[in-house]
């Protein structure tokens, strides 16, 4: 086969060449587009590494900012309810002081109240002792045909409604 003697003849410019090329597209390739490749793949992780940490910072700080926001509102809460405590119980006393004013008063009112109850049932009986006495002549008189003076059926009532 001819193409298989020829073989012999050219191997070595071929293999020349082989090395030239690749030489060439080593240097082209490895030292010149590899680099530039190698560093926007650098640059690039560096930019995401940085937006990372930049984002990690903003969200630190908008935890921080809600902390604090959430002890302010806490705080305003708590300070919302003492004042809505103290209003009731300032509410309260002078509820308290009002309804102490009208006991008073209603106090003083059942006293007079009972005052005067009791002068009635004290003149009451008085008119009582009265009335029965006069009653109790009358009787003995109409009864007995006895003559009673009235201190001595006086007498004899108060007696009777003593025991009785």
């Amino acid at each position: 086969m001819p193409q298989i003697a020829q073989l012999a003849d050219t191997y070595a410019s071929q293999i020349f060449w082989l090395l030239v090329f690749f030489g060439f597209t080593f240097f082209v390739v490895g030292k010149g587009m590899v680099p530039k490749v190698l560093a926007t793949v650098e640059a690039r992780d560096s930019q995401i590494a940085a937006d990372l940490a930049a984002a990690q910072a903003a969200r630190n700080e908008a935890d921080r900012q809600e902390e604090a926001w959430r002890q302010r509102e806490n705080e305003n809460r708590a300070n919302a309810q003492a004042v809505l405590a103290k209003a009731k119980a300032d509410a309260a006393a002078k509820t308290e002081q009002r309804l102490a004013k009208a006991q008073t008063k209603i106090d003083a009112k059942l006293a007079e109240a009972e005052g005067r109850i009791a002068a009635a049932r004290t003149a009451a009986m008085g008119e009582i002792e009265t009335v029965a006495a006069e009653a109790a002549q009358d009787i003995v008189q109409r009864l007995a045909g006895v003559k009673v003076t009235k201190p001595s059926a006086a007498k004899a009532v108060k007696e009777a409604l003593a025991h009785g």
